[in-house]
């Protein structure tokens, strides 16, 4: 019980600095939002708190087990949303920014492969940073931001501000977790 209390715990966490990021985002723009929005995986990485995409690469390697990941999701999206209704209350400015954003993704392959691109990228930030470096989620993050890749735990907090839904969610959580998977695979492969 303490186990499963302490990954839900830092689930919220991850949920609310990524959120903090994105919140940011919503409201600088470009091009000091996504250089502020790097503050919320520094914060996750720097407390060990548990960020889907920041988990996915790691999930063979680290024996994360597949109940855990999928806590950690679930729980990264609900308090991702309620935070982002929240920030829609407090901040009336960021909800047209928010809406508009979410007009534009859709279900394509387009939009699914923005999503494998950003999980390749969370992996190589997540990796440089246990290696010892936070260039990777320093210039990662933005890099993401700036060539309009998708981030699922960003996006969640967008619909919440926007107060909607959009299915496109679930294309960027499988792209997500696809290209931090292929990632970790492709390092493996010349690591041997």
């Amino acid at each position: 019980m303490k186990k499963n209390m302490e990954l839900i715990n830092k689930s919220i966490g991850a949920a609310l600095l990524i959120s903090l990021g994105n919140y940011a985002l919503l409201k600088l723009g470009n091009p000091i939002g996504p250089i502020i929005f790097a503050f919320g995986l520094l914060g996750v990485c720097y407390m060990e708190l548990n960020l889907f995409t920041g988990k996915c690469g790691f999930l063979i390697e680290n024996k994360i087990k597949i109940k855990d990941l999928l806590i950690i999701l679930i729980v990264n999206l609900i308090f991702g949303y309620l935070i982002g209704l929240m920030y829609s209350i407090t901040d009336k400015e960021i909800v047209d920014v928010a809406i508009k954003k979410v007009a534009t993704w859709d279900i394509s392959i387009a939009f699914f492969l923005k999503s494998v691109l950003c999980g390749i990228i969370m992996y190589i930030a997540v990796l440089m940073y246990k290696k010892g470096s936070p260039f990777g989620i320093i210039y990662g993050i933005p890099l993401f931001i700036f060539c309009g890749f998708q981030h699922c735990i960003a996006n969640i907090v967008t619909l919440g501000v926007a107060r909607t839904f959009n299915y496109s969610i679930f294309i960027c959580i499988i792209g997500n977790f696809i290209g931090s998977l292929f990632m970790w695979f492709i390092s493996k492969s010349y690591n041997k």
